[in-house]
């Protein structure tokens, strides 16, 4: 087997090729790695391992001794600790770098149903000042938000969306979740995000959808209940002041993709039977 590649080391650039690749490949990996945490809580975390690293590299080439064996020990469980503190951080950058594939392509049928369904039940909460927060699950499953929540299972409806976040009704404070095209469960509690920059112009409301669209790909539609005003938030950035026209046109961009694959398989039906 070695004789096979035997040639190759015989060949003068090659050893310079190599390096270069090897920097690159390096050069790539840490790329990708900052901006897999980057806006998330890990990044200083990652910032601080870099540092504790070149300290490790330094003490061991100058025979610190001491130092080389604390740092030494810290970083043998150091990854550990990273990927266990921050597992929610992590997963929604591989999300965002595509790293992980979506768990189905059809998740919302009816897309442009959908999105004129809640951006009717929005407007509407909007004009009178009711508080509402609607969750749109694309990729990633959010079983887990909806099992303590009250089961639906609902085709989406903006009279229905409405009602749930009347005053009156008992699971107003909570979130609506649509999954699959179909409103499963109302009264949902959401994480809140960790994020210290976050205006504090910002409520409970607001600060729970962030949190869930920092751990998920979700899209989260707000309604202020101070103000009427309406947000859209997706990968833990925020939408503010959206008119209904903009908010229906960023749902129907932001499900495109579903929709789109929706009517090529409605337009392949007369083809099968002819």
């Amino acid at each position: 087997m070695l004789a096979l590649f035997s040639p190759l080391s015989e060949i003068a650039w090659l050893p310079l090729a190599l390096s270069i690749l090897d920097v690159v490949l390096v050069s790539f990996i840490a790329y990708k790695t900052i901006m897999l945490v980057k806006g998330t809580r890990a990044e200083r975390m990652l910032y601080a391992l870099v540092i504790i690293l070149a300290l490790y590299l330094l003490a061991r080439a100058f025979n610190l001794n001491t130092l080389y064996w604390v740092l030494n020990n810290f970083l043998g469980s150091a990854i550990l600790i990273f990927i266990v503190l921050f597992q929610d951080d992590l997963r929604r950058g591989l999300l965002k770098v595509g790293f992980i594939k979506s768990i189905s392509t059809d998740n919302i049928e009816g897309g442009g149903t959908l999105a004129g369904e809640v951006t009717q039940a929005a407007s509407e909460l909007s004009s009178r000042r009711i508080g509402a927060l609607i969750v749109i699950e694309l990729g990633m499953d959010l079983e887990e938000y909806t099992e303590n929540a009250i089961q639906i299972d609902s085709v989406v409806n903006h009279q229905l969306l409405i009602s749930l976040f009347l005053p009156t009704s008992p699971l107003h404070d909570g979130a609506v979740i649509i999954r699959k095209g179909r409103i499963s469960a109302a009264g949902a509690v959401l994480p809140l995000t960790f994020n210290p920059n976050l205006s504090s112009s910002l409520g409970t409301r607001h600060r729970a959808a962030i949190g869930l669209s920092e751990r998920a790909d979700a899209i989260v539609v707000v309604v202020s209940e101070e103000n009427g005003v309406i947000s859209l938030i997706k990968d833990g950035s925020i939408n503010r002041n959206l008119e209904p026209a903009a908010l229906s046109t960023a749902l129907n961009e932001l499900m495109k993709v579903k929709t789109i694959k929706k009517e090529e398989k409605k337009d392949e039906k007369p083809n099968e039977k002819s």
